[in-house]
């Protein structure tokens, strides 16, 4: 195995989280995209503006490098949650827009520092606030993919269509009658599982 820059591998991660949360949005209406499909209001446009603003966040301000983007929905005073929807004025195009321009921020700032980098996040404690860039770049990954997964849940519910990106699905099958034997053994292993379960459980 060849050895690989340690840049390059996050910006690789980074970029395949991005790509693939976007995706979600191909084909769906301006309903679809913003309809909340869980109590807590989980929608796909909001986890994509939610994102880019972690973005800007991490990997903009963090390195005193602002973005310039108006960000009103984290002003003080702002309605909370506001960063997680998107309001009927707020298009696809400028939510989307904005998070590509997140990207070119937040990677210039990767390929202007060292990864050891000391940045302050202005929204923690002072005492806690210092971190390095490779901290910042690996925080973002993970709240990047952890939203992508949401993205995953929310379109499979919403028509069906999974995968982990455009070239490559990541499923086990193709066959819609498999699934559907898949599932139904999951269910009855559940209920299996239940049956036998002491009835004194979690006392």
């Amino acid at each position: 195995m060849t050895a690989t820059e340690p840049k390059a591998d996050l910006h690789r991660y980074l970029q395949s989280a991005r790509d693939a949360l976007l995706w979600k949005l191909d084909g769906l209406g301006e309903y679809d995209i913003r309809r909340p499909l869980t109590p807590t209001g989980t929608n796909l446009l909001g986890l994509v503006k939610h994102v880019a603003s972690v973005e800007l966040g991490y990997l903009g301000d963090t390195f005193a490098r602002p973005s310039g983007e108006p960000m009103p929905w984290l002003d003080e005073g702002a309605e909370t949650n506001a960063d997680m929807w998107a309001t009927a004025d707020e298009t696809r195009e400028r939510i989307v827009g904005f998070y590509r321009r997140a990207w070119a921020h937040a990677d210039a700032t990767i390929d202007a520092l060292a990864l050891d980098t000391i940045g302050k996040v202005p929204w923690w404690p002072a005492d806690k606030a210092e971190i390095t860039l490779h901290h910042a770049v690996v925080r973002v990954i993970a709240d990047t993919q952890r939203h992508a997964g949401h993205a995953d849940i929310l379109r499979e519910l919403m028509d069906g269509a999974v995968g982990m990106n455009e070239t490559n699905d990541s499923m086990a099958s193709h066959d819609p009658a498999w699934w559907d034997d898949y599932r139904a053994r999951l269910e009855r292993a559940a209920r299996e599982a239940e049956d036998r379960a002491p009835a004194d459980r979690g006392a």
